[in-house]
């Protein structure tokens, strides 16, 4: 999954909403990849990427991660992520549009697992963010890719679900024990 984060000092007016995640979907070549764009207001942490990029996951999953999806949410505090998806049918050629909820619980959960498994890449990726030498006037925004966990998209509650499904997919064995000496 291709994702752009972006930094916005201030949520658009009399709003508590953390991010905004949208979808471009790829072009109809497949020349690129479909990409999520995920906007964090205020000082981003990893928590809120995290948060964000469970949403990304969550409303990718929830609209049957169809390639030419366009998804928007937007994720609040206290109401989990709310939007919708909107697709060509391919028979008869209109819109169709999904509503989009996801309940805070559910992208926690998620959430918590991209932590688990990728919290330093998503923690270095937010020092990026808060570099203090962008340029002035210059947007803050990081591009990065990552593969999703099958587990990701099934709400794994704990790494060791995570590392099991990994086995079994690609036959991969994975060493459980500490580097640290």
């Amino acid at each position: 999954m291709d994702v752009l984060v972006m930094v916005e000092e201030q949520p658009p007016e009399h709003s508590s909403v953390l991010a905004h995640v949208s979808s471009v979907p790829s072009p109809l070549t497949m020349e690129r990849p479909s990409r999520e764009v995920v906007t964090l207001y205020g000082i981003p942490s990893p928590e809120s990427l995290a948060l964000a990029l469970a949403a990304a996951l969550e409303s990718r999953r929830s609209s049957d991660d169809r390639v030419d999806t366009v998804r928007h949410v937007g994720v609040w505090p206290e109401r989990g992520a709310v939007g919708d998806a909107a697709w060509r049918d391919e028979m008869t050629g209109e819109m169709v549009t999904r509503d989009l909820q996801i309940p805070l619980a559910v992208l926690a959960e998620t959430a918590q697992a991209l932590l688990s498994e990728c919290g330093q890449a998503i923690r270095r990726l937010v020092g990026g963010l808060l570099m203090a030498d962008w340029p002035e006037g210059t947007r803050r925004a990081v591009s990065f890719s990552f593969t999703p966990m099958p587990a990701f998209a099934t709400h794994a509650a704990n790494s060791e679900a995570v590392l099991a499904v990994m086995r079994e997919a690609e036959g991969l064995t994975f060493d459980l024990e500490s580097d640290e000496n």
